[in-house]
């Protein structure tokens, strides 16, 4: 038995209207596959064009191992050359991916390669972050902090994507006070039998190729697995929704410092006894 995933609508392109009326309004994914085709960045960005822009910027590594309360709130595990990087990435599979970099802020003349598309929503022009991973290297499952509107845009091989919307939060085995799920669970092949809670959430899938854009409605929860060695950029607008947007103020302000407090004085049994809690109150609800 396999998760209830139906397949993310595709389209070639879209106007902003359409786009407003059948994918924002009602909070549904879609793929674009030819929305950005003018931008000099299909034709340019490539991992070789990264190491040569920016192949000697140190930049921030992560890969899947579980949370450990001697980490801070999405500090990196390891630090490589662009360069060095690249190279790994085109010579053998790695668990090291780069996550949040911005672009702006590192090596702003990339932002002569895209601009800001009209998707009749406000991105915030300040925070367009890419995403680097090798063949086979993912995310766990989680949501972005501020439960915004992503745009994200896959340069170089393909990405596997797996979606579900808050309402499933309940079958998702999601950890208390955080934004992720149980960590040991491989969204790629879940043993259901292990987490049967999972057989009731309904999701959605897609691969994405070079220049295609997938829209992530506000607090998807989104697992991201690189069949090939690629990268991504995600451009934001901010959440609409006031639940939403009362839940992200939450997240930031409230949450994240509670969770950085109760590593901090009560370390590993903080983090195990969220673990444990994830399963029990998942579990609960089958009955």
């Amino acid at each position: 038995m396999k998760l209830n995933l139906q397949d993310i609508p595709r389209v070639e392109t879209i106007s902003k209207e359409d786009f407003i009326r059948y994918y924002f309004k009602p909070q549904k994914p879609v793929v674009i596959e030819r929305f950005v085709e003018e931008w000099p960045a299909v034709k340019k960005w490539s991992l070789d064009y990264m190491k040569a822009v920016a192949g000697e910027k140190t930049v921030p590594l992560y890969d899947d191992r579980p949370v450990d309360y001697n980490d801070g709130f999405n500090e990196p595990h390891a630090k490589m050359k662009m360069s060095e990087y690249i190279d790994l990435l085109k010579r053998e599979p790695t668990k090291y991916r780069i996550f949040l970099w911005n672009i702006l802020k590192e090596v702003p003349q990339l932002q002569q390669d895209f601009s800001f598309p009209d998707f009749g929503l406000k991105l915030m022009k300040g925070l367009p972050m890419l995403f680097f991973g090798g063949t086979n290297s993912h995310t766990f499952m989680h949501y972005d902090i501020d439960l915004a509107n992503i745009f994200h845009f896959h340069f170089q091989g393909k990405k596997r994507c797996i979606l579900f919307d808050q309402k499933q939060n309940s079958h998702l085995y999601k950890i208390p006070h955080s934004l992720i799920v149980r960590e040991d669970i491989d969204f790629s092949d879940p043993d259901l039998d292990k987490w049967p809670a999972l057989k009731n959430a309904n999701g959605w899938v897609c691969e994405i190729k070079h220049g295609e854009v997938l829209y992530m409605p506000e607090g998807y929860w989104h697992h991201m697995q690189y069949i090939t060695p690629g990268f991504s950029m995600s451009l934001r607008a901010i959440a609409r929704n006031p639940k939403n947007l009362s839940k992200a103020v939450y997240n930031v302000f409230i949450m994240r410092s509670l969770d950085n407090i109760m590593r901090r004085f009560r370390g590993q049994k903080w983090i195990d006894w969220k673990n444990e809690q994830a399963v029990i109150r998942t579990n609960k609800r089958l009955i």
